[in-house]
């Protein structure tokens, strides 16, 4: 069953709880998301780290519950 918006959001605040999060649903299916996500955690960090960041906050659950997410990540 794929994930909706309110789950993607607390999965990201779990992990980096200061995150400002904006989802977009981009195909209408519940499937395909794109996030910006702004945390002061990604300071210092690479893109790639920051992105692991947030991947890391869905334990495995990244292509099966959560088929698609397109990430953009930010420092405050």
């Amino acid at each position: 069953m794929p994930m909706n918006v309110e789950e993607i959001e607390t999965y990201i605040k779990e992990a980096l709880p200061d995150a400002v999060v904006e989802i977009q649903d981009l195909a209408g299916d519940g499937d395909h998301y794109a996030a910006t996500v702004t945390s002061s955690a990604f300071t210092g960090k690479s893109r790639v780290q920051q992105h692991q960041m947030v991947y890391a906050a869905f334990k495995g659950q990244m292509g099966n519950e959560l088929h698609a997410l397109a990430l953009t990540t930010k420092t405050p």
